[in-house]
């Protein structure tokens, strides 16, 4: 049975998951993202009876696993054999449900990858050109963008890399720096020529017009409004290939040191992942136009996976195109970007130790809080009020609060159904109507209003179970008593079959409380899951409440991290640009003592001074009230920026600056000279 007609056609699903670089473990942004809703997608359809494969696996090429490799001393094959170990458990433990996790540093993978780029080239789809590109002469190699810095032209950032500038957020290309410098040996990099092989993106360009923009017309908005911007710039070649040491190897005699560009290699890594798990059978998952193609990604690779990888497929010959590509926007944390390099997220393999058997938790925040349409902001405090006032007090509380009156009132077994009331059937009417209702957004990939829908269902049971108060009803009716509890249970079984895509693990728990086996979602809907007589197992709690301590550790943990970012930036903030004697000489830098010091009314960190510069007497307004008191400085001896115009700071002028010196801490101390100097004196 399916939902939606445009679905009947087809007989299987092939769904993959972005592959995750094998640099670091997974964090939240990726389980939000990708791993998650694919999950839930994959577990919906097996529950329907599709024959579903959900394939998954590390990257474990490109440039930024060789840089991590480089400034750990350690080979790239090492970093990645310890980060798919990682991402691997982790994902095992947390419950995502994979047919083939897999690695692109296998060796069926390099088979398949070099099968795929030899038959291109051999049917003539690629174009080879010669460019220049930066090469390091000290070291003697070509350079990857990611081996260069230089300044920006865009911000002035010095530290800006050769593919994008971090500090703006421009896309560059190596030689748009400024004074560009190798990160292998620090040299000045030359421009020489190299040979690469190019695929012609524009060739397929009105191919893709009619497949994307005529033909998924119902692609989410974010995804096809970035495919049509980027068909209507009109596509341009794009190389397959790079000088590289790390990666699988151009199967070519003339191609030393070159090997597959990761974007080109990796996308294919889904392909040799499905051979991997079943040798004999996986043309029909890749090649039948009976298998639906599904890609689960985040935004950064929709041209990835919309437009280039289908040109690979398109220009192969034998494959299917994607059906769907519903693309997530990104996952920030505590209103900040996720980042890697700073250190500033939830990492999953963390998260398992801190929070044990609190896997279907996570799951059930991240989709109820997912980027579907949007950026969307992860906080711990909104994780607690999520476990606390959703899963606790609504599905936990129904859920055990049924349990326990049916083991009160008839022995832990299920009681048989009296006389219907209206209130019952206009119950069991709503509940009939959740599978097609949850089944139809999961379908369209409305995750978040599908788990809305689940909890419904748990809210419809509190609310049912609340009206009709069979605590009380006990004492006067004992058959009425029995058919809310009987009914209550039903919607219990309802929702150990309709929770399953979204929390597997609470789903089994609560199976096994009810005693009942493993259904089809298509049951589900049905008033008569338990038999009467059923005997119940006793009473677990599937939720329990999370308290303000757990989460003040991990905000802790953040603040910490925070706290390691900004000392390390204030220990390596860049250079300034240069500047001529001339313009230092306009300064005009003197010794003054302060005379008398007072907090500014209503601010943290204004201190009003009174200074003898020994031209005048001045007030300067100085941002150090956390650093010094003011009775600690009436007397000391500063350096004072004098000739700076005028600026009126909450209501005072301030005429001038106080020079100060930062520490990495972010604490601030005087620029004083070492020895008393008379009010005046010239500092050059």
């Amino acid at each position: 049975m399916k939902y939606l007609e445009s679905d009947k056609r087809f007989e299987r699903y092939t769904i993959t998951t972005a592959l995750p670089y094998a640099n670091g473990p997974v964090h939240i942004g990726h389980l939000a993202g990708v791993y998650v809703p694919a999950d839930i997608y994959a577990r919906y359809l097996r529950s329907m009876g599709e024959e579903v494969v959900l394939i998954g696996g590390s990257d474990e090429h490109g440039v930024p696993i060789t840089i991590k490799a480089r400034k750990e001393g350690v080979t790239s094959q090492d970093i990645v054999d310890r980060y798919h170990n990682i991402i691997k458990q982790s994902f095992e433990e947390f419950g995502i449900s994979f047919d083939v996790y897999s690695r692109t540093t296998s060796k069926q993978h390099a088979e398949t990858a070099s099968d795929f780029f030899k038959r291109l080239y051999d049917n003539g789809k690629f174009v080879e050109q010669t460019s220049k590109q930066y090469y390091d002469p000290e070291a003697q190699a070509f350079l990857a963008d990611r081996y260069i810095i230089g300044k920006c032209p865009h911000c002035g950032n010095e530290k800006a890399y050769g593919d994008q500038c971090e500090a703006c957020g421009t896309s560059l290309s190596a030689t748009d720096l400024i004074n560009p410098k190798s990160t292998l040996s620090g040299a000045e990099p030359e421009l020489r020529e190299t040979k690469h092989w190019y695929l012609p993106l524009e060739q397929y360009e009105e191919f893709m017009r009619q497949w994307i923009l005529e033909g998924h017309k119902e692609w989410k908005t974010n995804v096809y409004g970035q495919c049509k911007s980027w068909i209507e710039q009109g596509l341009q070649p794009r190389a397959v290939t790079r000088d590289l040491d790390w990666g699988v190897k151009v199967p070519l005699p003339d191609a030393e040191g070159k090997v597959l560009y990761v974007w080109f290699d990796a996308p294919i890594g889904y392909i040799s992942f499905t051979q991997e798990l079943m040798p004999n059978d996986w043309e029909k998952w890749w090649k039948d136009e009976k298998s639906k193609l599904v890609h689960f990604i985040g935004k950064d690779n929709i041209v990835f996976h919309c437009i280039i990888f289908p040109a690979m497929l398109k220009a192969d010959g034998s494959y299917i195109m994607p059906e769907n590509v519903p693309a997530n926007e990104f996952l920030n944390l505590e209103g900040d970007k996720i980042s890697t390099s700073r250190n500033w997220a939830v990492w999953l393999h963390e998260y398992l130790k801190d929070f044990p058997g609190k896997q279907d938790v996570l799951k059930y925040v991240l989709c109820a809080n997912a980027p579907e349409t949007k950026d969307n902001d992860f906080t711990w405090k909104d994780f607690q009020t999520r476990n606390n006032s959703e899963l606790v007090a609504i599905y936990g509380n129904f859920v055990n609060r049924t349990m326990v009156l049916t083991h009160k009132y008839f022995g832990g077994k299920v009681p048989a159904c009296g006389e219907l009331n209206d209130l019952d059937r206009q119950t069991i009417e709503e509940m009939k109507q959740f599978p097609e209702r949850i089944g139809r957004s999961i379908e369209q990939y409305r995750f978040r209003e599908a788990l809305n829908e689940m909890m419904n269902l748990a809210r419809l049971g509190n609310k049912y179970l609340t009206e009709n108060e069979p605590w009380k009803t006990i004492k006067t009716d004992e058959s009425r008593t029995a058919t809310v509890l009987n009914i209550s249970l039903q919607i219990c079984a309802n929702l150990a079959i309709l929770s399953e895509a979204f929390m597997p693990m609470t789903a089994e728990k609560l199976r096994n409380m009810l005693n009942m086996e493993k259904k089809a979602w298509f049951e589900a809907g049905s008033a008569d899951l338990l038999n009467v007589e059923t005997a119940l197992s006793e009473p677990q709690l599937l939720f329990e409440q999370i308290d303000d301590k757990q989460i003040e550790a991990q905000i802790n943990k953040l603040q910490e991290t925070k706290k390691a970012n900004e000392i390390a930036q204030a220990e390596t903030e860049p250079q300034k640009e240069n500047i001529t004697y001339d313009d230092f000489a306009k300064l005009d830098i003197r010794v003054g003592t302060i005379l008398s010091a007072e907090k500014v009314a209503k601010t943290k960190k204004l201190l009003k001074l009174t200074i003898d510069t020994g031209i005048d007497q001045r007030t300067i307004v100085s941002g150090i009230a956390e650093h010094y008191a003011p009775e600690d400085i009436v007397g000391r001896q500063v350096s004072v920026v004098v000739n700076l115009a005028p600026k009126v700071l909450k209501g005072i002028e301030s005429r001038g600056m106080i020079l100060m010196a930062e520490n990495a801490d972010g604490s601030l101390s005087f620029v004083s000279p070492d020895k008393q100097i008379k009010n005046g004196g010239g500092i050059s």
